[in-house]
C-alpha cells in the first residue's frame, strides 16, 4: 500500500506490476458486454458494471466504453444507468434485454431476492427486429445447420450467435476448416475473419499443420487481422511462425508488437531475443503493457547470457526490461543491477531479490548497499535492511549497526535498522517489508550483544528522539542490562516524554534494581503516557498489601482515564491476595456512580481476569446485559484514539475504511466521516455501530413511508428535517413528504452489517474515541 502498487501508473511505480487503467467504482460483482444485438444501438460496445456496496442507496450500474491506446485501452465514457437497488449480478438474456439479480435490502433478506429486466424504451428500441432474430437463433440446434448457414452466422451481428458457429464448425474438422478458411478470404466482415482465425486455432490444437493457414495473414492490410493471426500462431505454439512473427516487432501497430512478442515467448524462439530487445528499446517504456509483453516472451525464451550483458547497456529501458526477466527466472545475477548508477533501477532490483518467494543467493548483496552512502530511496532500504536481518551474518549485523550510526540517514529509518537488530536472535516469521511467511530463525543472541554494545553509548547520546526510542527498544529485546543507569538519566531529565516513556519501560523490562524509584518518578511526571507507563510498572515492584492503596488511590482521584485503566489493568494481572480489598472498594464506587464511565469495561474485565467468583457477583449494575445499545454503554468513553485509528484503516474484520473515506482516502460506499464528530455525539455514534439501519445518513439510506392515505414511497433519503423528508424516488424531481403526511416509517436495512457481531467492546470504545475527534477545528 505504501508503495501504491494499486494506483494508475504513477512516475517512479514500481516496475514489475502491470498497473490498472484506472481504479473503477466500488465492489464490482458482475459485468457483462453487449453481445451486439442487446438493448439498442445506443450501447452497442458497451460494458456494464455492477457497484455493490452493500446499500442500494450507492449500488450502481455503470455503462463504459474503451478505446485502444497503445497496445491497452484507456476508458472512453461511462454513465450511470440505474441505482436504487441492490444488485449482486447481471446477464444479457437472448432476448436482448439485461437482467439484474436485486438482493433487496441486503443483510437482512435471506430468502428471497428479485430479478429486474432492465431494457430500452419502446421509442429506443431501435434493433428490434435483430433481437428477435437474434431470440430465434439463440434457440437453434447448431449440430443441424450446414456449413453455409454456419458460415454466415459467422458474421452475424451478435457475439453469441458468432461463438455458437465457430464452435460447432470446430467440430467438424475438414469441413470446418473450409468454413473457417472461407470466412477469412471475405474482406467485407472483420468480426467473421477474427472467428474464423479463432477457429482454425481450435483445430490446430489437435493438428498443429493447420495453423499453416494463418501463416498468410501475417501480411495482412487489416492490424487487427495482423494481430489476432499472432495471438492464435502463438497460442497453438507454431514453431514455424517464428522469422514472421519477428518481422512484426516492428510493425506500426502497437496491438500487433504486443501478440507478436507473445507469441515469441510461447514458441521459444531464440532468434526473437535481439528483434524483442529492439523492441523495447523503441518503447522506451512509454508502453507499459509492450514492455510487459517484451519481459514476459524473453522469460520465456529463458536465455540468460544476453539478459545479464544489459547491465552494461546505456540504455535505461534495456536495464529496467532485464530486471523484470531476471526476477521472472528468479536469477541471483540480478545482483549486477543493485551497482547500477539510477537508483530507480537497483531500488527494482531490490524488489527483485527480497520480495515474494525471493531470491536467496542475492540477499547478502542487497544487504551490502547499506553501506553505500548515496542511497536515499525507502523501498529500497528497508529491503537492504530486511536482507541483512535474513542472511543473519556477522558481517550483515555490522552493516545494520553501522547503518544506524549514520547521521545523514532517515531517522525512520535508523529506526528500522535498530528494530531489526533487536529481533536479531529471532525474527518474526512474517517478512518485514512484504509481510510474506519467511519461517522460524532463532540466533545465538550473545552474538548480537557483543556487537551492539560498544556502540551503545554512542546511540544513548543521540539528538534524535526516534533513536533514543529505538534504542531503548533494542535494548530491552536484547536483555541488556549494563546501561541501566544510563536509561535512568535520560529519563529522568529528556525532554520528549516518548522518550521518557520508552526508558521508563525498558527499564521495566530489564530487571532494573532500582525500579520502584524510577516507577515513582513516572508517576509523578508532567506527561499523562509516562505516568502511564509508571503505573503498568506497579507488578514489578514488590509492594506490601498495605501499600497497594497509597499508589491506586491519587490515580483514580486525581489521574486520567488512561492511568487509571491502565491501573485496572495491572489490578487483573496481580495475586488476588493483593488486589482484592482495592478491587472491592472499585466496584463499590463503580456502582455508586463514583468512577468515570471510561473505566468501567476496564474495571468489568480486570475482575472477571481474576476468576473471583465473590468478586464478579459484586459487579451488578456495572456489567451491561443484552444486544441492545444498554449493553454498550461503557463503551462511550475512554477510548484509545490511536488504536481507533488503527482499527478503522487497518483491521481485516471491520474493513471501516473500504466504505468510509477519510480526507478524500478509502470507499465512498458510506459517508465520509472528516468531521463526523461535529455531526453525531458518542451516543449516536455508537448507534451507528450497533445498529446501523436505525439511523441513515442522507444520501445513504433508502426509506419506505406508508401515508395516512395508504399510500407507499419508496426512496432514497436525501434530506430528513423536523418537518418533512425529502427522497429521491423514480420521479425526476425529489419528493418532499411533510411528517404529518406519514403513518408508518421503515428503514431499509443498511449496507453495513451491526458492528457488536465483529468488534469487541473495547474496539468500539477506541473507535468511538477517534470517531468522536474526528471535528472541523
Amino acid at each position: 500500500m505504501d508503495e501504491k502498487l494499486y494506483v494508475p501508473h504513477w512516475e517512479g511505480q514500481a516496475a514489475y506490476i502491470i498497473p490498472p487503467i484506472m481504479n473503477f467504482h466500488n465492489g464490482p460483482t458482475g459485468m457483462a458486454y453487449n453481445p451486439g444485438t442487446a438493448l439498442g444501438k445506443e450501447w452497442r460496445n458497451k460494458f456494464f458494471l455492477v457497484e455493490f456496496v452493500g446499500n442500494p442507496s450507492r449500488s450502481h450500474i455503470w455503462s463504459f466504453d474503451l478505446k485502444t491506446k497503445g497496445a491497452s485501452f484507456e476508458l472512453k465514457s461511462e454513465q450511470d444507468i440505474l441505482s436504487g437497488i441492490l444488485p449482486t449480478g447481471i446477464r444479457f438474456a437472448p432476448d436482448g434485454a439485461l437482467y439484474i439479480a436485486d438482493w433487496m435490502n441486503g443483510w437482512d433478506t435471506k430468502n428471497y431476492g428479485r430479478v429486474w429486466k432492465l431494457d430500452v424504451a419502446p421509442n429506443k428500441n431501435d434493433l428490434e427486429a435483430e433481437r428477435k432474430e437474434t431470440e430465434r437463433l439463440m434457440a437453434l440446434d447448431y449440430t443441424d445447420q450446414s456449413e453455409d448457414k454456419l458460415t454466415q452466422f459467422l458474421s452475424y451481428p451478435d457475439m453469441r450467435i458468432r461463438q455458437k458457429a465457430q464452435f460447432e464448425l470446430a467440430n467438424r474438422d475438414n469441413k470446418g476448416l473450409k468454413a473457417f478458411t472461407e470466412a477469412i478470404a471475405q474482406k467485407q466482415n472483420q468480426l467473421a475473419r477474427v472467428h474464423g482465425i479463432w477457429g482454425i486455432g481450435q483445430l490446430a490444437r489437435k493438428n498443429l499443420e493447420r495453423a499453416q493457414s494463418l501463416m498468410g495473414l501475417l501480411k495482412d492490410g487489416d492490424a487487427e487481422i495482423v494481430a489476432q493471426a499472432a495471438k492464435t500462431l502463438g497460442d497453438v505454439k507454431y514453431n514455424n511462425a517464428g522469422k514472421d512473427l519477428i518481422s512484426l516487432l516492428g510493425h506500426d501497430n502497437a496491438r500487433v508488437r504486443f501478440f507478436a512478442a507473445q507469441a515469441l515467448g510461447r514458441i521459444k524462439d531464440k532468434n526473437a531475443i535481439e528483434p524483442l530487445l529492439k523492441m523495447l528499446e523503441t518503447n522506451n517504456d512509454e508502453d507499459l503493457y509492450l514492455r510487459h509483453a517484451g519481459v514476459l516472451a524473453l522469460s520465456r525464451i529463458g536465455e540468460v547470457a544476453p539478459i545479464v550483458a544489459l547491465a552494461k547497456s546505456e540504455n535505461r529501458s534495456l536495464r529496467i526490461a532485464a530486471v523484470l526477466v531476471l526476477r521472472r527466472l528468479q536469477h541471483e545475477q540480478l545482483t549486477l543491477f543493485l551497482q547500477d548508477q539510477d537508483e530507480y533501477i537497483v531500488t527494482e532490483a531490490a524488489r527483485a531479490i527480497n520480495d515474494d518467494w525471493s531470491i536467496e543467493l542475492a540477499l547478502p548483496s542487497l544487504a551490502s548497499l547499506l553501506k553505500e552512502e548515496k542511497y536515499t530511496s525507502e523501498p529500497l532500504l528497508r529491503r537492504s535492511i530486511n536482507a541483512a536481518l535474513r542472511v543473519g551474518g556477522e558481517q550483515e549485523l555490522d552493516l545494520l549497526i553501522n547503518f544506524a550510526k549514520r547521521a545523514s540517514v532517515s531517522s525512520n529509518l535508523r529506526g528500522e535498522a535498530l528494530a531489526a537488530i533487536g529481533t536479531w536472535a529471532s525474527p518474526s516469521v512474517l517478512d518485514r517489508v512484504d509481510g510474506r511467511y519467511r519461517g522460524e530463525i532463532n540466533r545465538d543472541a550473545i552474538v548480537v550483544k557483543q556487537k551492539i554494545e560498544k556502540y551503545i553509548p554512542d546511540f544513548l547520546k543521540d539528538k534524535n528522539p526516534d533513536i533514543l526510542v529505538a534504542a531503548a527498544k533494542a535494548l530491552s529485546s536484547l536483555k541488556i542490562e549494563g546501561y541501566n543507569a544510563q536509561l535512568a538519566q535520560i529519563m529522568k531529565s529528556h525532554a520528549s516524554p516518548e522518550v521518557r516513556s520508552a526508558m521508563l519501560a525498558a527499564l521495566g523490562d530489564l530487571n532494573y534494581t532500582k525500579i520502584e524509584e524510577a516507577m515513582r518518578i513516572g508517576m509523578a511526571d508532567k506527561d499523562r503516557d509516562v505516568r502511564t507507563v509508571a503505573v503498568g510498572l506497579v507488578t514489578q515492584v514488590d509492594l506490601p498489601k498495605e501499600k497497594l492503596p497509597a499508589i491506586v488511590e491519587p490515580i483514580f482521584k486525581s489521574g486520567s482515564i488512561v492511568e487509571q485503566q491502565k491501573m485496572l489493568s495491572v489490578l487483573g494481572e496481580m495475586p488476588l491476595e493483593k488486589s482484592k480489598d482495592v478491587l472491592i472498594s472499585l466496584i463499590k464506587q463503580g456502582n455508586n456512580k463514583k468512577l468515570s464511565n471510561g473505566v468501567i469495561l476496564d474495571l468489568t474485565e480486570a475482575v472477571e481476569a481474576t476468576k473471583s467468583e465473590e468478586l464478579i457477583s459484586q459487579l451488578g449494575i456495572l456489567k451491561a446485559h443484552g444486544d441492545g445499545l444498554e449493553a454498550y454503554t461503557e463503551t462511550l468513553n475512554g477510548g484509545n484514539r490511536r488504536a481507533g485509528y488503527q482499527y478503522f484503516n487497518t483491521n481485516s474484520a471491520g474493513q471501516c475504511v473500504r466504505c468510509h473515506a477519510l480526507g478524500g482516502a478509502g470507499g465512498a460506499v458510506g459517508p465520509a466521516l472528516d468531521n463526523i464528530g461535529d455531526i453525531l455525539s458518542r451516543e449516536q455514534l455508537l448507534e451507528a455501530l450497533i445498529n446501523p439501519s436505525a439511523r441513515l445518513s442522507p444520501g445513504y439510506g433508502m426509506v419506505t413511508v406508508t401515508l395516512k392515505d395508504g399510500q407507499t414511497v419508496t426512496g432514497i433519503l436525501e434530506e430528513e428535517t423536523e418537518d418533512e423528508l425529502i427522497l429521491k424516488t423514480s420521479d425526476a424531481e425529489p419528493m418532499e413528504i411533510a411528517l404529518s403526511r406519514i403513518d408508518k416509517r421503515q428503514n431499509m436495512a443498511s449496507g453495513m452489517p451491526p458492528m457488536g457481531t465483529i468488534m469487541s467492546k473495547r474496539e468500539i470504545r477506541d473507535v468511538i474515541e477517534f470517531l468522536a475527534n474526528l471535528k472541523k477545528n
